[in-house]
């Protein structure tokens, strides 16, 4: 099954009778539209040839004009309640394909998060799920539409005029927009591409440009980053323009269907008429509703151009999405009998990446009894930040790892969490307050409780003196400098009050002193809990309790 039509079944799993009485209200306006400009010139030339022959004075023209005033009126209704269905049924779509793209990020592996930029989930949950609202409203509505009334319409020129004027009508038009658009979908699906990668450089570029332009400004780069943005905005117009000029190819070519559709009605049924097959009045019905069968073809113009990159953005979002999984059961750990260690690993190996990278580490044995602290060292690269991550549950391994007797892959999701807390090297800040920040760790914290752990880092009298927890930071902890950004998020990680804290180099940024003074705070504010740091400084490795070195 291919993207497209993957995300095809997902906007009509919940939407499909909206989506359904929308293509026929459709189908509704485009038949009516046939209808009105047949009836209208089977009117006109019925009425001149009652004319002509002498019978206008007994021609009924009552019956003809109420039809085309009703077919008028009936088209404008219809396609007021198509345009309200389908947009409003695509626009529901898109909020849940948007709900699955998140839930497939917050689901997604540690090692996946942490490469993933802020730029390009944001183009995902915006740019590549509004590129998805032309799959219903420009490719599989019109072309569907389309097909029905060409049917509707052969069916009735049959029945109504003759059958040779039917195939005259229907069979040019559904050839040639069949071929255009097989081959003009294949010309500009790659500059469609093009232009979306453009689109996606380009956004990304600007992004980072404004979010680091203080530091770019710092280092002498805003010039320079903001050219780049200019030259990505330069390629995506000039691919947009090439997609304008493919898109022009493409509206001539069903023109040109319509055109030949039209003339080839027009040619045989002055012909038929001629011979005295069929009345003058049918003729005209004929040669009208090719020229209304147009509407039917213009449409796919825009589906055309934008197929390359509606193809590539549901490649994407069902990469990005992920099927929900069953919740584990809450796990209700017992009461941890004296002198049972809070973790105790046993003949652990890890391995980078997702876990079939290069060996990092092998036969590592570690036991940390509750208020135990722990210091891992080694070079970059030696597997410190793995192990903080296979212990909280976050990378594969092999061996053994006991958090209270049960492995990380046995708890409950939530169980875990509010036994074990992590804090990695670049942990995330929000835009809003001190107190907002500090509430994602402890939702109920009272503001004394949330002092007291801005106290234990050493924090709390500067955010006193810019206004206490009511100090507002901006995009990623914007307002603070990098050791009180972490210090902050430290702070954090206290509130949770965890048996476990893994701390990946927790007093990078500080000066010594500081360092010291923090690492102190934390141990005093949590005495019994277990600590496990990942080190690189002497502040850290002196105030733990043991230190494991590890070798590449």
């Amino acid at each position: 099954m291919t993207a497209l039509s993957r995300i095809l079944r997902l906007m009509l799993a919940g939407q499909r009778r909206s989506m359904m009485r929308g293509a026929a209200l459709a189908v509704l306006v485009l038949v009516m539209g046939v209808a009105l400009l047949g009836l209208s010139g089977w009117f006109i030339t019925a009425a001149a040839a009652a004319g002509l022959a002498g019978a206008g004075a007994v021609f009924d023209v009552f019956r003809p004009s109420a039809g085309v005033r009703f077919l008028a009126l009936g088209r404008t209704v219809a396609r007021y309640g198509e345009r309200m269905l389908t947009h409003d049924a695509t626009l529901r779509a898109l909020q849940n394909l948007r709900l699955e793209v998140l839930t497939g990020y917050l689901a997604a592996p540690w090692q996946r998060v942490i490469r993933l930029r802020s730029s390009i989930a944001l183009h995902r949950l915006t740019s590549d799920i509004d590129a998805l609202d032309g799959l219903v409203l420009r490719l599989v509505l019109p072309v569907l539409a389309a097909l029905i009334t060409q049917l509707l319409t052969f069916a009735g020129l049959w029945l109504l005029v003759d059958l040779r004027i039917a195939l005259v009508v229907v069979g040019p038009a559904l050839t040639g927009a069949a071929l255009t658009v097989f081959l003009e979908a294949r010309r500009s699906a790659l500059l469609s591409r093009r232009m979306a990668a453009a689109a996606e450089a380009m956004r990304m570029r600007l992004i980072d440009l404004i979010r680091a332009r203080d530091d770019l400004a710092v280092s002498g780069r805003l010039s320079h980053q903001a050219g780049a943005v200019a030259r990505a905005e330069a390629r995506r117009r000039e691919l947009a323009g090439a997609l304008m000029r493919r898109g022009r190819n493409a509206g001539a070519a069903l023109s040109l269907t319509a055109l030949v559709s039209a003339g080839g009605a027009l040619s045989l049924g002055l012909h038929l008429a001629a011979k005295g097959e069929i009345s003058p009045g049918p003729a005209a019905l004929g040669f009208f509703a090719a020229l209304a069968l147009a509407e039917t073809l213009h449409p796919l113009r825009r589906a055309c151009a934008d197929l390359g990159q509606m193809s590539d953005a549901a490649r994407r979002v069902v990469a990005s999405r992920v099927t929900a999984a069953p919740q584990a059961p809450v796990t209700t750990l017992p009461a941890r009998p004296a002198g049972q260690p809070v973790l105790d690993i046993s003949d652990l190996a890890l391995r980078a990446g997702d876990g079939h990278g290069r060996e990092l580490l092998s036969g590592l044995n570690l036991r940390l009894m509750p208020g135990d602290t722990i210091a891992v060292t080694g070079a970059s690269g030696a597997g410190k930040s793995t192990l903080l991550l296979a212990i909280a549950g976050l990378h594969p391994y092999g061996g053994q790892i006991l958090l209270a007797g049960r492995a990380p892959d046995d708890l409950g999701e939530a169980a875990l969490r509010d036994r074990v807390t992590l804090l990695p090297q670049r942990p995330a800040l929000l835009a809003g307050t001190i107190r907002d920040n500090l509430r994602l760790a402890a939702p109920d914290a009272s503001d004394e409780v949330l002092a007291g752990a801005l106290q234990s880092t050493g924090l709390w009298q500067p955010i006193l003196a810019r206004g206490g927890l009511d100090y507002r930071l901006g995009t990623r902890g914007m307002g603070l400098s990098g050791g009180e950004a972490r210090r902050l998020a430290l702070a954090r990680a206290v509130l949770r009050a965890p048996v476990l804290l893994l701390l990946d180099e927790p007093t990078e940024g500080l000066d010594e002193a500081t360092a010291r003074k923090v690492l102190a705070g934390i141990r005093d504010r949590l005495p019994q809990t277990a600590m496990l740091m990942a080190s690189h400084r002497a502040a850290e490795r002196d105030m733990a309790d043991r230190i494991i070195a590890l070798r590449q």
